[in-house]
């Protein structure tokens, strides 16, 4: 089935920014690869800007935001920024919409970094990258702005307010795909409490109804952000589904559909994986779902269940119309 995509979530860009020799085009490097999106139809891909919390943290996202930025200049024949205008055309030209996202907001402030600073670095990457599609405040861990979804009893601190404030107004989603429960509380609590215009989202997060695993969303989280009108991207990761039944990623996508058709998307999460230091995780991607070449083979076994017009809103609809709806 060659449905246009649109996918929420990748890693393209620490892959590029981090290890010698990585080639975007390269098939056996990352299941993300240019010609595995084209093989599997993407037609928008948001590009995560990943960095760990340590002092090179802002470096590091910085250099994430220059590489977006030259692919877009350098690879025009493959790539075009996704924005409003993306939207507005009727036909697609072949190339891949791309737009950055900030997976771990310590790329925009370390521990030690000064709130001018933290505003400039801001300021200085949507110059760079254009726009971004989400900023996520924590990844698995602890930092300045909140608690990671592997961190217990930590939820948003004082500066993580600080940025909501300053986010607020400026068209960008907050992601809660690696928040901890009492993160993902404290950031609707406090968008609530300031009437803050903030669109929330789960750019690549299952259902823990199905897999009982902190990384997932409860039910009460996933319809929190279906009734504030996001979205919520479903991940690839067997850990995350289920380790040993790949079925799990159809049953994910149903209960998701089940629970409003018109939120549910991709949220893939590939990454590159052959320096990761946790042996028992492999293989990362179960084979039906381990490249981004596999979007039509999935939305093919997923056409038992579903109707042609539940597939197009999964497969790019309901992500085209929550930008379409952010932006106007």
């Amino acid at each position: 089935m060659n449905y246009p995509i649109a996918d929420l979530h990748c890693d393209l860009l620490s892959f590029l920014a981090a290890i010698p020799h990585a080639d975007a085009f390269a098939k056996d490097q990352i299941a993300c690869a240019f010609p595995w999106l084209k093989e599997g139809g993407v037609r928008m891909q948001v590009m995560a800007i990943y960095t760990n919390v340590d002092a090179s943290s802002m470096r590091m996202a910085g250099k994430q935001a220059k590489i977006f930025h030259d692919l877009l200049r350098k690879e025009e024949k493959t790539v075009t920024k996704f924005d409003s205008d993306f939207l507005k055309k009727e036909t697609s030209d072949g190339r891949i919409g791309i737009i950055a996202s900030v997976e771990n907001a310590a790329g925009l402030g370390t521990e030690k970094a000064t709130w001018p600073e933290i505003y400039k670095q801001f300021d200085s990457m949507l110059v760079t990258v254009g726009q971004l599609a989400y900023i996520g405040l924590t990844h698995h861990t602890e930092n300045r702005f909140g608690g990671g979804n592997y961190v217990e009893g930590v939820g948003l601190k004082e500066d993580g307010k600080r940025l909501l404030d300053y986010m607020a107004g400026k068209k960008i989603p907050i992601d809660l795909s690696h928040t901890s429960d009492l993160l993902a509380e404290g950031i609707l609590n406090h968008i609530d409490r300031h009437h803050l215009p903030i669109p929330v989202i789960a750019s690549h997060s299952n259902f823990r109804a199905l897999w009982d695993h902190k990384r997932n969303l409860t039910d009460e989280f996933a319809q929190e952000i279906i009734n504030r009108g996001g979205i919520i991207g479903v991940n690839f990761l067997r850990e995350f589904l289920d380790r040993d039944v790949p079925e799990r990623l159809f049953e994910h996508i149903l209960h998701g559909i089940k629970l409003s058709e018109d939120a549910i998307c991709f949220g893939a999460d590939f990454f590159y994986t052959k320096n990761f230091p946790d042996q028992s995780r492999l293989p990362f991607y179960f084979p039906l779902a381990e490249n981004a070449g596999k979007y039509p083979s999935i939305l093919e076994s997923l056409s038992q269940n579903l109707s042609e017009s539940q597939l197009r809103k999964l497969a790019s609809v309901n992500v085209f119309n929550f930008y379409q709806k952010l932006w106007s």
